[in-house]
């Protein structure tokens, strides 16, 4: 079964702030996975491009792919509740719009990820870690849609485990226990994202030196639109992971990335 995504190329200008925003609004077939709509604002690049991720003729969440990495600089989608639902281990999926037009579908590919570089590279304890986990998703479809390299970045797999799995649980916990709508339906709209880092997966992938996630939701009993965040230190394994505000994490994005970062429109307030 292959995962068929709707991609626009983001034509990018060399230039500094405001940012990519004006190219992001291409991301127009997905823009419900955003906060009012609205993608977040970072530097610019020449290599990403916005993929609509679809399966099954729908279409689940966005992504901001690097094609010069191979990596997903950010994933954007809506946590609805989850539910535990065991999909069959399989190969990751690929996507054949990634690569060049008149490219045939065979190994290595050149704007992406493969499986084989996960596989050769086993002995250095790198997994593949979904932007979108498996552990928000509230649905079959959904959840296999995650399954694909352009929503996976290479992390090490004893920080993906007993780490970050951590991070991934006491997110949804807060946002089942906060994100509420006026119907009292659970919602949040959350970015995960990556900062490219110095080394290399089978000399081909990107290895991510930091991870970082944020949502934005209405808290139906304050009233109130709320935020919460994390970021975390990959190469060094970091350990003591808290949660932090909105403008900590976008502080840590600016330093990192280039100025001008904003996550959500108005800083996830409802104007």
């Amino acid at each position: 079964m292959r995962l068929f995504v709707a991609i626009v190329v983001c034509v990018l200008l060399a230039l500094s702030f405001p940012g990519i925003d004006s190219k992001l609004d291409k991301f127009t077939q997905c823009k419900e996975f955003f906060f009012k709509g609205k993608p977040p604002v970072i530097p610019n690049s020449n290599n990403y491009k916005t993929i609509c991720q679809t399966f099954k003729n729908q279409v689940r969440y966005a992504t901001l792919y690097d094609t010069a990495r191979r990596i997903p600089l950010f994933s954007a989608y809506k946590y609805t509740g989850y539910t535990k639902i065991n999909v069959p281990q399989s190969p990751w999926m690929a996507e054949k719009q990634l690569e060049p037009f008149a490219a045939e579908m065979r190994e290595p590919f050149v704007n992406q990820a493969r499986n084989l570089d996960y596989m050769r590279n086993n002995a250095n304890n790198y997994i593949t870690g979904a932007l979108f986990p498996t552990s928000h998703t509230a649905d079959k479809e959904t959840e296999r849609s995650t399954l694909t390299l352009t929503n996976s970045v290479p992390l090490n797999k004893k920080f993906k485990e007993s780490i970050w799995n951590l991070v991934e649980t006491e997110m949804k916990n807060n946002m089942d226990n906060k994100c509420r709508d006026n119907n009292q339906k659970t919602q949040a709209y959350v970015l995960t994202g990556v900062i490219p880092g110095d080394q290399q997966l089978n000399e081909r992938v990107n290895v991510p030196s930091h991870v970082w996630t944020a949502f934005c939701c209405f808290d139906s009993s304050a009233k109130v639109w709320v935020s919460e965040a994390y970021n975390a230190n990959v190469v060094h394994n970091e350990k003591n992971i808290v949660l932090k505000n909105l403008r900590n994490v976008e502080n840590f994005l600016n330093e990192r990335l280039g100025r001008g970062v904003k996550l959500f429109h108005e800083n996830c307030n409802q104007k």
